[in-house]
């Protein structure tokens, strides 16, 4: 996410907290906020609830909470959350020159800091910007925008009118916000596991690997050198890793090899997080659907990062698996997206799925399906082909002769390329044939010369990346500019080569993250400090964006064609479609 991006997010509401030091008061409700004010509510409801109002601003009643600005101004509460600016993990945030300040139990309930840049200054003994909170004085600050020393916040700053009983709640949430090092974090170290499962190629495997254990063992080296007395390179560590203890801390990565079918690898897995608890999963790798290790890290609250699943869980609301991209589902997208903005269809005009029963297959055309319907479609027609079903030229001619589809997708592996041949002998061909590059794999470049002119196919990779790095590493993104790629000048030569890339890149990630985190081992504070990164470079996808709630970093797909001849060429006929 570009900072200018960033800053209308945050927009006119972040200035003020420039000022501020949290929230602040409208108009002030006496009474008490004691923790007795819902004593009907068990400890488990009352966090929900509170949580339910930091996050969505929906008050106990399920009514949106009351709020307003600029002295009068009323604004609804579902609009002006407190987890919009001060993060999920409510270790707030400093971007684009904004700084949101903390709001979590750890932080409220004591003296807060002089800070520089969102750090505190530890070498200069001024006095502290405002003494710690009590219930009291948080609740006034919260109603009124009145802070302990007697200042007012920035009159952009919301002020909630809550009465003591919803105040309370609200309290109580925010005492256990954050108030606690997440599992997996002890004095010397964080603690991280990955997940493989057990059909995994030892090749593919080890590619997963290498990059994380090799990070690792360099990062762990570092620290057993910065512990050597005398040793003169630690202090510019510790001052260039922002939080010095980083400097001296390990890190450690477990495996967690999943055996047997997925239906037991949830056990597995909450047997491997009981033994040997961890702060987050790092990359990982299955062939298979990753949903039971998805579901496994929503509900134990792990982040995962960057699993090397080409079968995602597509949500747009669950939190704690980033992926690298959507897979075969953003493939089938961006088919729907290509032809919806194209307008070269009469409406109405018939569309046909040809779809293997198999999870490629399933993904690419729920993908095309949701997305086709998303634009005011009616409906693609499916075809399903059954698992060990061979796909012929009757089965094509079929499609065509009954149907009588404008366009037709294949969503179907290799062995589909010798039935496409059907196409070129028909005279009753579709206008547009696509296909995908992924599920085809090497059989791409065997595309029948005579098909070639009139099928379209999704290329998730980049052509070319162009990086170049400033004197103290930093990656400069450049705009991918290439129109054509043969086969010899991919840079990814098969999926032994994409993993290890995607690790690398994901270590890039963890060092940014952890540097990032300042010391404030929070798991969602992990997840908010990588939605702060800056667009990253990727020799896979060539461009990583990342933002506050985004799940999957590869935002794109390229729609090319293939050139006739021997030595064809793939040729650009889209830009990168946005998703």
């Amino acid at each position: 996410m570009k900072d200018t991006d960033r800053y209308r997010r945050f927009g006119g509401l972040a200035v003020a907290l420039l000022f501020g030091t949290f929230f602040s008061l409208f108009t002030v409700v006496p009474g008490s906020f004691g923790e007795t004010a819902k004593p009907a509510l068990s400890n488990q409801e009352r966090l929900h609830l509170g949580e339910q109002m930091y996050r969505e601003g929906l008050l106990p009643s399920g009514e949106p909470m009351r709020a307003y600005v600029k002295g009068d101004l009323p604004v609804p509460g579902t609009a002006f959350t407190c987890v919009s600016c001060h993060l999920r993990s409510g270790l707030g945030s400093v971007e684009g020159g904004v700084f949101t300040p903390p709001t979590n139990g750890d932080k409220l309930f004591q003296p807060f800091q002089l800070l520089f840049k969102g750090l505190e200054q530890k070498y200069f003994p001024l006095p502290p910007r405002r003494p710690a909170y009590n219930d009291e004085t948080l609740a006034e600050v919260i109603r009124s925008g009145a802070t302990p020393t007697g200042k007012a916040l920035n009159d952009v700053m919301p002020r909630y009118l809550l009465d003591d009983g919803d105040m309370a709640l609200l309290i109580y949430y925010l005492k256990e916000l954050s108030a606690h090092y997440s599992p997996g974090v002890t004095t010397t170290a964080l603690h991280f596991a990955t997940v493989i499962t057990d059909e995994v190629s030892p090749e593919d495997r080890n590619a997963m690997l290498a990059p994380l254990e090799l990070y690792i063992s360099i990062k762990n080296n570092q620290a057993k050198a910065y512990k050597t007395q005398g040793n003169r390179s630690r202090q510019m560590a510790e001052n260039m890793l922002v939080s010095k203890e980083l400097a001296t801390r390990n890190l450690t990565l477990s495996r967690w090899v999943l055996k047997g079918p997925p239906d037991t690898w949830r056990k597995q897995l909450e047997d491997y997080n009981r033994k040997e608890p961890v702060f987050a999963l790092l990359g990982g790798i299955s062939y298979g659907d990753w949903k039971p290790i998805h579901d496994f890290s929503e509900q134990n609250h792990i982040p995962c990062l960057f699993p090397m699943t080409n079968l995602p869980v597509i949500s747009e609301t669950d939190w704690y698996t980033l992926y690298p991209s959507k897979g075969y589902y953003q493939e089938g997208e961006t088919a729907a997206r290509y032809l919806h903005a194209g307008g070269a269809l009469p409406k109405g005009a018939s569309v046909v799925q040809i779809v293997r029963d198999s999870p490629e297959g399933r993904a690419l055309a729920a993908g095309f399906r949701q997305t086709w319907l998303d634009s005011g479609h009616p409906a693609p027609k499916t075809v399903t082909l059954k698992a060990g079903q061979a796909i012929n030229g009757n089965v094509l001619r079929q499609a065509v002769t009954k149907k009588k589809p404008r366009v037709i997708m294949v969503w179907d592996g290799g062995e589909a390329v010798p039935a496409l041949q059907a196409f070129a002998a028909s005279g009753s061909r579709p206008a547009l044939l696509f296909v995908s590059a992924r599920y085809l794999g090497k059989n791409l470049w065997t595309l029948p010369d005579q098909i070639r002119p009139f099928t379209y196919i999704t290329y998730p990779y980049t052509f070319s990346l162009n990086v170049t790095y400033s004197s103290m590493g930093s990656a400069t993104l450049q705009d991918d500019q290439q129109k054509t790629l043969s086969q010899a000048n991919i840079l990814i030569k098969n999926k032994a080569q994409e993993m290890a890339s995607l690790g690398d890149t994901l270590t890039q990630i963890l060092t940014m993250a952890l540097m990032d985190l300042k010391g404030n081992y929070y798991r969602d504070n992990l997840l908010d400090v990588i939605g702060m990164i800056a667009d990253q470079p990727s020799s896979v996808f060539g461009r990583l964006s990342f933002g506050p709630g985004q799940r999957y970093a590869s935002k794109g797909c390229n729609i090319v064609k293939l050139t006739k001849g021997l030595t064809p060429e793939l040729v650009k006929q889209s830009d990168w479609v946005i998703h």
